[in-house]
Parts: C-alpha cells; sequence; structure tokens
C-alpha cells in the first residue's frame, strides 16, 4: 500500500505506467473498521467470503481488484 498526498502527486510517481486500485484514506478508514471492528469482542467469528465481499461492495469497491471469488 502506497499513500499518496493527491491525485496529481500519484499521477507524478506513475510516471506514465498504468495504475492499479486506488481508493481514498477515508474510504480504507472505512475499510479497515468494517473489516476488522470486531476482531476484539469474544464471540468473534471469521467473516465469510460474501461477509468480506459485501463490505466491499458497500463501500463502492467493486472493480475486478476487489473480487474476492
Amino acid at each position: 500500500m502506497l499513500l499518496f498526498r493527491s491525485e496529481d502527486h500519484l499521477d507524478r510517481w506513475l510516471a506514465g505506467r498504468a495504475p492499479g486500485a486506488t481508493t481514498s484514506i477515508s474510504t480504507l478508514a472505512k475499510l479497515a473498521a468494517a473489516w476488522w471492528g470486531d476482531r476484539l469482542s469474544p464471540d468473534w467469528r471469521p467473516h465469510t467470503r460474501e461477509q468480506n465481499q459485501a463490505i466491499l461492495k458497500g463501500l463502492g469497491l467493486t472493480s475486478s481488484f476487489w473480487d474476492l471469488a
């Protein structure tokens, strides 16, 4: 994972190369909270692939990069 200050910063770093998946830091924070937010619960169980895919979809992360199948 790489963090950039702006789209312009990303473009300069890419130097003409095609970008991979990108998302904002706020979406990344929401993803972390949804993915791991219940991890310390005494009755925690790992999420199913379907549950994790629903988390990604709910955050608008729907490109092929985010496909867990």
